[in-house]
């Protein structure tokens, strides 16, 4: 919550002072962009500034919740406690005497061995205990295994620091908390502080570090750009096999009504289908090889192109249809010059969809059985809890798909330049 809390505040901050720079220069709304249709898509280009800070916001939230080495220390997040920290506990014996004990901690760092204090036991029946604790985790301290009663009894705690406490309940320590257990256990939680544990995210530069080590030396038996060939191989050919098949679907549906009833149906109910649900089919019919992955991604893309193809020949004009046969125009001549290209713009917009989709699925698709591939990788690096690599496979695998989208909005550009002229 307090990442998205700070994203949005640098969100608002940076629109108001860019738009108030451009407003500066002299644009006005809506009404100063010189175009002729609102839908155009030159109407509305994206900001770069906006981009830029986005990215750097992202990154530097990163770096501040990770306590990255790359910003100066002013701008780390506090982190969690490390050092000593001690509390004392009252005991109470069977004949409801009581004596006070305390407790040193030394926090340390995760596979860190640390430095133990000597500490003196005390005079009383409650002793004095020492003990260690890994930041981001809690100890239950057994105050009472060495306490020495008169009756041999052991004693009940029933404060901590002089605040009376009862199981279950909890009192906040300089650098912590302690918590009562149910059976009467102080358990000890360091403050955790606003960072986050490198197992559960890694700072930037360790992501990075792990990169050029894998590109190096690779990753179970296989270059880094073997296992990024295989998984784009894959996604390319799945989504390629679900255009040809989806494409002339979906033309069909637009342009027939006994299609459009014969496969409606069908599309509709496999359109909310996730691909995932169809991993145990997909097994049972072509099994674990390449096949059963290509076939899963084909289905994912399938039923968008479908529904593309057949929204975008259902939004033709039949304004442009009829001025097409009054000029002499026939089926095929309709078919190319008016129905084709009108709904390529919805075609193109249902394959970056597709697109996307079937870069999500892939990951699952190489869970079975794959040797290879960005989603095995993944899949294997979070066994092992290496999240510095599932971090890398996720970064690059969103890298790999925003340069696929790009070279599509290119060629949608090159190939549609009327979408959005009316």
């Amino acid at each position: 919550m307090i990442p998205l809390i700070i994203y949005v505040l640098v969100f608002v901050v940076s629109y108001t002072i860019v738009t108030k720079v451009i407003k500066a220069a002299g644009e006005r709304g809506f009404s100063s962009r010189k175009t002729v249709t609102f839908g155009d898509e030159s109407a509305v280009s994206p900001n770069r500034i906006a981009s830029v800070v986005s990215i750097a916001t992202i990154l530097l939230l990163w770096g501040m919740f990770t306590g990255s080495k790359l910003l100066p220390g002013f701008l780390h997040l506090p982190g969690p406690f490390e050092g000593t920290l001690s509390f004392s506990y009252t005991a109470q014996d069977s004949t409801e005497a009581t004596d006070d004990g305390t407790v040193t901690a030394v926090v340390h760092k995760r596979n860190a061995k640390p430095e133990m204090p000597v500490v003196e036991p005390g005079d009383g029946f409650a002793k004095n205990d020492v003990t260690s604790v890994a930041q981001w985790r809690t100890k239950l301290v057994n105050v009472v295994k060495n306490d020495e009663t008169a009756d041999g009894e052991k004693p009940q705690i029933i404060a901590i620091n002089g605040e009376s406490i009862q199981p279950g309940g909890s009192v906040k320590i300089d650098g912590g908390k302690v918590t009562l257990s149910d059976k009467g256990t102080p358990n000890l939680e360091p403050a955790r502080g606003w960072q986050m544990e490198s197992l559960y995210l890694p700072a930037p530069e360790v992501v990075w570090t792990r990169t050029l080590k894998i590109f190096d030396e690779g990753y179970r038996n296989f270059t880094l750009a073997e296992h990024l060939g295989y998984s784009l191989f894959r996604v390319i050919v799945g989504f390629l096999l679900g255009a040809l098949v989806g494409i002339p679907l979906g033309y069909a549906m637009g342009l027939s009504n006994w299609f459009r009833g014969w496969f409606d149906p069908i599309v509709e109910f496999m359109r909310p289908v996730p691909p995932l649900a169809l991993i145990p089919l997909v097994i049972i019919w072509a099994g674990i090889g390449e096949t059963g992955k290509i076939i899963l991604l084909f289905l994912a893309a399938l039923w968008i192109m479908a529904i593309a193809a057949r929204a975008g020949v259902s939004g033709v004009n039949i304004a442009k249809v009829h001025a097409a046969y009054s000029l002499g125009a026939g089926p095929k001549q309709i078919m190319r010059y008016v129905i084709v290209p009108n709904s390529l713009p919805e075609i193109f917009t249902g394959a970056r969809v597709a697109m996307g989709v079937c870069w999500g699925t892939v990951v699952a698709a190489e869970l079975v059985a794959a040797e290879q591939g960005a989603g095995m990788m993944i899949m294997t690096a979070s066994k092992f809890q290496n999240t510095d690599i599932v971090i890398m496979g996720i970064i690059l695998i969103g890298i790999i798909g925003f340069g696929i989208d790009i070279l599509m909005r290119w060629a949608e550009k090159l190939l549609v330049p009327w979408k959005g002229k009316g």
